[in-house]
């Protein structure tokens, strides 16, 4: 299997698989003199991290981080950083009853086709278990970029159930179980994803991101367009099947004067009157807010019988028992919170290289 690395300057390397004995990621790019330790990366782990709630999979994982190479008196090194994620708590006699039936929804399918094998128990690779190489990479992201670039996710959307965006908090989005910005919604979501639970399915989440004092002019106007590289990290988390940036889909909808963003002068600068495009324009940041948001579908596993077939080509049922998130959305904020600091720390090393200024 090839492509499990993205990123051109800062690139990534993921491997394992969820019942595999650990996964992890290669960090190469990452330039020499940042403070890094285990505890830098670890708060975004446990972030992301299962069986925090009774909304997620009750799979039970420290994902405690170690720093195998890469780093030295706790600062990094400029050569490949290394780190390693144990798996504590896999069952996989739990993928037993469908090690002979494709899960409809579910990448297996589509690896056998491509690979002539699958790992039926959780998945192997296409398991969300893999997004904790992905905050991990992310955390040592964060640190190039630093403090004064603000990357935050917020589920706005579970099922058909939307927050009322004018009670928008982002203090609230750690105080809960489904980064909510909004507390008058917990009590429905609550109640919502337990009867989901009880009827044996799942339901799908839409989380919408925001970056915060991204500097003016990352990205190239034609084949490195930040917005296009943003969307191909977005759409390469497990589950995600949208992705859109700024005004969006509702771009479609708009006239050219109500989606054009006006421009004044404020402080001796260009000053946006809205954010129709997102922060980018022909893909360069512009300094305005980054904001984008992608669809998370359901979970494909779950105990309503559908129809399948099986490894050999007959027709059958099937129902999946085991520990799965029946909205594995919520889990995915942090995890796509950690693919656009990726991608920023990229563009960010990338316009150093060229610019220099920054």
């Amino acid at each position: 299997m090839s492509y499990n690395t993205f990123g051109h300057i800062f690139r990534v390397t993921t491997w394992g698989e969820s019942h595999g004995p650990a996964l992890g990621c290669v960090i190469d790019g990452c330039p020499p003199l940042i403070d890094l330790n285990e505890s830098d990366i670890q708060p975004w782990l446990d972030s992301r991290k299962p069986g925090k709630s009774r909304f997620v999979t009750q799979r039970k994982e420290n994902d405690k981080v170690q720093i195998l190479s890469g780093t030295f008196e706790g600062k990094t090194t400029g050569t490949p950083i290394s780190l390693i994620i144990n798996n504590e708590d896999a069952r996989s006699k739990d993928y037993g009853a469908i090690a002979e039936k494709y899960r409809p929804g579910h990448a297996d399918i589509a690896y056998d086709m491509k690979y002539g094998i699958r790992d039926y128990r959780g998945g192997g690779r296409s398991s969300a278990r893999e997004t904790a190489s992905r905050v991990a990479a992310g955390a040592v992201a964060r640190k190039i970029l630093g403090n004064k670039l603000e990357i935050k996710g917020a589920v706005v959307q579970i099922g058909s159930k939307s927050i009322d965006r004018s009670k928008w908090n982002w203090d609230q989005i750690n105080k809960n179980d489904f980064f909510a910005p909004d507390n008058s919604i917990l009590t429905e979501w609550e109640t919502y994803l337990d009867e989901i639970r009880s009827r044996g399915s799942s339901v799908g989440a839409i989380i919408e991101i925001t970056v915060k004092g991204t500097p003016k002019g990352l990205g190239a106007p034609v084949y490195r367009k930040l917005d296009a590289d943003i969307a191909h990290a977005l759409m390469g988390i497990n589950a995600v099947k949208a992705v859109e940036i700024g005004a969006g889909f509702e771009a479609g909808t708009l006239e050219g004067p109500d989606n054009a963003d006006e421009i004044r002068i404020g402080n001796n600068e260009a000053k946006f009157m809205s954010n129709n495009a997102g922060g980018i324009l022909g893909g360069i940041s512009t300094g305005q807010d980054i904001i984008c948001r992608i669809a998370v579908k359901p979970t494909s596993s779950f105990l309503t019988p559908r129809k399948t077939i099986t490894v050999d080509g007959k027709e059958t049922e099937i129902e999946t028992k085991g520990r799965h998130d029946p909205c594995v959305g919520i889990r995915a904020t942090p995890v796509a919170e950690a693919m656009i600091a990726c991608i920023l720390a990229d563009h960010l090393l990338l316009d150093r290289a060229q610019i220099g200024t920054r």
